[in-house]
């Protein structure tokens, strides 16, 4: 492939060389046909299919090489041949070299551009496949842009070959009647300016502006369609109804008072959502303790001869209520009234597309008319139909903070985050676990070796790691519990007297009036790059919309959701999830932005990877955290970052400097250029970037200062 882009290039560059050489260009010159019109004339007449033949490829050749003349030849193509066989040779020769310009663009420059560029064009990528005929279209249509400009561009977009062609083959049609036409009249035209006049370049830009009020007028007649049936009040008592008191519903009633906007924001349950009442809050407190017990029994590594904990696991529990409580206020309904949110406590359901009817906790009744409403009713955790679950009894990431008492075996069913952070707490704590896993490693989504090196800690740790291991059913056997799982064709009896279903969560949509409006749901409600529903005036944000399910991108999410909501169809913003972290809370963490290396893997995107080994940093050895890695993938021969995964204490804050860095399109160079303190950890960042360095030092030019210093010497 790389020997046929240099032949072309060659040959281009040769045509042009040529081209320029020996002036080839005044042949193209409205002069030179005027001067030599009756002699072409003469000729065609002569040989008609010859000329014709000639004139069509050389067309081909001219705007296939974007060289200048095409204005000139299509004037020329008037006056020789008529108005018909000169717009039939012309439409059919320009649109077939425009397509040549397009498909050698592709072919050289594409896959480089998408390469480098890849993820900054994703939205333009998408938008081209989706409406790429519809600008194109635009784009012929006004002769402000150069058209050689257009089919090179193109060729670097995503847009079919067939659509390109039969567009421009539309697209360019009333163009190049015009100068046909004006062709035809070729004696009286003194210049090419003076076809265009500012009346007709009016008229084109007048043509250019109508397929976008077609497709206002049509977005409208889609609207009255969506909206039939309903009848829009004259009146809103709010600006905006949001539903979910989540990190995607409190950020969104946020904004929405921050500029003003009369919003009431109702939660059924508690203010805060999962994150704070059952999900990172609880689960962070929990670890924390944990980790401190793991410490002590750790004692002799930190030169300390014995160190013993009594603890209770009661008092532990309370301790995780007790940090919930600190942390509450932050989403209390009182700090949301005082910021001018109007909190109500009950049950939302949408009864049309501006209203929804709120019950109360009380048991009292309120519809309240609103322009916009934003879904944020999060989501709760997903118990598989397995036989004897519900007989054998079960926990969830919600009810697990209800336990006082530890199981002394317990069985944790999923390897994902919240399995492995709650396995590994529980296991410190003296539980004996059990994770059940059917996939074949745990943590799936991150790259092998980071499974690997959790699953070692957690055997060291004395957790049995089941992977590839299917749970079938649970059966109480003389009053003893146990799950039959199956792992390669055989069963295998796993008793045990606690369980806890870690295996995903699954939206909230029932309840909230979707079904009967007729909203599209799937496992999340359907939305689309503005997080609006099929009705534009409902919004979507947090966990029910996906695709991911971490509070900090509900809370995103929900600026998106809020602006859109507020300011359409005035101003709305493309959701954005070029650079999303996550952070898996074990010991050791692991934490990733980005694309990793199966992702880059099963997408076919070219990469380098880059591994600095936490175990060499002297802050990891002189806290006894002397493990772990940085991963950095990069463009290959580039410092652009494509994704970093870290594996070691405090990955979670370390990668934080990596997403700042991709999102603000910092190379490596540049974080090796960067004091970092010494000692800390973040130092590992700095020597990840070294590492890359090191990788490509210029060996040759290394060579020659050798030889420098050489001579130097004497």
């Amino acid at each position: 492939m790389t020997h046929r882009r240099l032949m072309l290039i060659a040959a281009l560059l040769g045509a042009a060389t040529a081209y320029y050489s020996f002036d080839l260009g005044r042949y193209l010159s409205l002069d030179y046909f005027k001067s030599q019109q009756a002699v072409i004339e003469t000729w065609r007449a002569a040989q008609p299919a010859k000329a014709a033949l000639l004139f069509f490829l050389a067309y081909v050749a001219v705007t296939g090489l974007s060289l200048p003349g095409a204005a000139a030849m299509t004037l020329a193509g008037g006056a020789v041949f008529g108005l018909l066989w000169g717009v039939v040779l012309v439409s059919f020769a320009s649109t077939a070299g425009a397509t040549l310009a397009f498909l050698a663009a592709r072919f050289l420059l594409r896959d480089w551009v998408q390469q480098r560029f890849g993820e900054r064009l994703r939205a333009i990528n998408e938008g081209i496949a989706r409406e790429g005929g519809f600008y194109l279209f635009t784009l012929r249509l006004v002769p402000v842009f150069p058209f050689f400009v257009i089919n090179l561009l193109m060729g670097l977009t995503a847009i079919r070959t067939l659509t390109f062609y039969w567009v421009s083959q539309v697209g360019m049609l009333l163009g190049t009647i015009v100068y046909v036409n004006a062709g035809t009249q070729l004696a009286q035209i003194e210049s090419l300016s003076g076809i265009l006049s500012p009346a007709l370049v009016g008229s084109f830009a007048l043509l250019g502006v109508f397929p976008l009020i077609a497709k206002k007028f049509t977005e409208h007649l889609q609207m009255k369609k969506v909206y039939a049936g309903w009848t829009k009040p004259r009146r809103f008592d709010r600006n905006l109804v949001v539903i979910g008191g989540g990190s995607a519903g409190l950020v969104t009633a946020y904004i929405a008072a921050a500029v003003k906007a009369k919003v009431t924001l109702v939660e059924k349950h508690q203010l805060g959502g999962d994150c704070l009442n059952t999900g990172c809050v609880p689960s962070k407190a929990l670890i924390r303790s944990a980790k401190l017990l793991s410490h002590l029994r750790r004692s002799r590594e930190f030169g300390i001869r014995e160190a013993r904990a009594g603890f209770d696991f009661a008092e532990v529990m309370e301790r995780v209520q007790s940090v919930i409580k600190t942390v509450a206020p932050h989403d209390s309904a009182q700090r949301y009234t005082e910021l001018g949110v109007d909190v109500v406590e009950g049950t939302a359901k949408i009864v049309s597309p501006w209203e929804v009817e709120i019950t109360r906790t009380g048991g009292t009744t309120q519809r309240l008319t609103t322009r916009a409403i934003v879904i944020a009713a999060g989501a709760r955790p997903f118990v598989p139909p397995i036989p004897g679950i519900a007989e054998a009894g079960y926990l969830t990431s919600d009810t697990v903070w209800n336990l006082r008492q530890l199981p002394r075996r317990l069985v944790v069913l999923g390897g994902g985050p919240i399995g492995s952070e709650l396995t590994q707490a529980f296991a410190r704590l003296g539980a004996q676990v059990t994770q059940v896993e059917m996939a074949p490693r745990i943590l799936l989504r991150e790259d092998p070796d980071v499974s690997e090196l959790v699953a070692q800690r957690f055997r060291a740790e004395g957790i049995a790691v089941l992977v590839d291991h299917k749970a079938k059913q649970f059966t109480v056997e003389n009053g003893e519990k146990i799950l039959i799982a199956e792992h390669e064709g055989r069963d295998v009896r796993i008793p045990f007297d606690g369980l806890l279903v870690a295996v995903g969560r699954v939206a909230n949509l029932a309840g909230y009036g979707l079904e009967e409006l007729g909203i599209a749901t799937g496992r999340t409600v359907d939305v689309n790059e503005f997080l609006q529903t099929s009705f534009p005036n409902i919004y979507a944000a947090g966990d029910v919309a996906g695709p991911y399910q971490f509070t900090h991108t509900a809370a995103h999410q929900a600026w998106y959701a809020a602006v859109n909501a507020l300011f359409d169809p005035f101003k709305k913003f493309r959701a954005d999830y070029a650079v999303i972290p996550w952070a898996t809370f074990v010991d050791p963490e692991a934490a990733r932005v980005g694309l990793n290396e199966i992702e880059a893997k099963e997408r076919a995107i070219p990469y380098e990877a880059t591994v600095y080994g936490i175990d060499d940093l002297d802050r990891a050895i002189a806290d006894g955290e002397a493990h772990g890695f940085v991963k950095v993938l990069t463009v290959p021969g580039k410092d652009k970052i494509l994704g970093v995964t870290i594996v070691g204490e405090h990955a979670g804050d370390l990668i934080a400097e990596y997403v700042l860095a991709m999102r603000q399109g910092i190379g490596l160079n540049k974080i090796l250029g960067t004091i970092h303190i010494y000692p800390t950890m973040a130092e590992a960042n700095k020597y990840a970037a070294g590492a890359w360095k090191k990788a490509h030092a210029p060996q040759r030019l290394l060579q020659w200062v050798q030889r420098f210093h050489a001579w130097r010497r004497g």
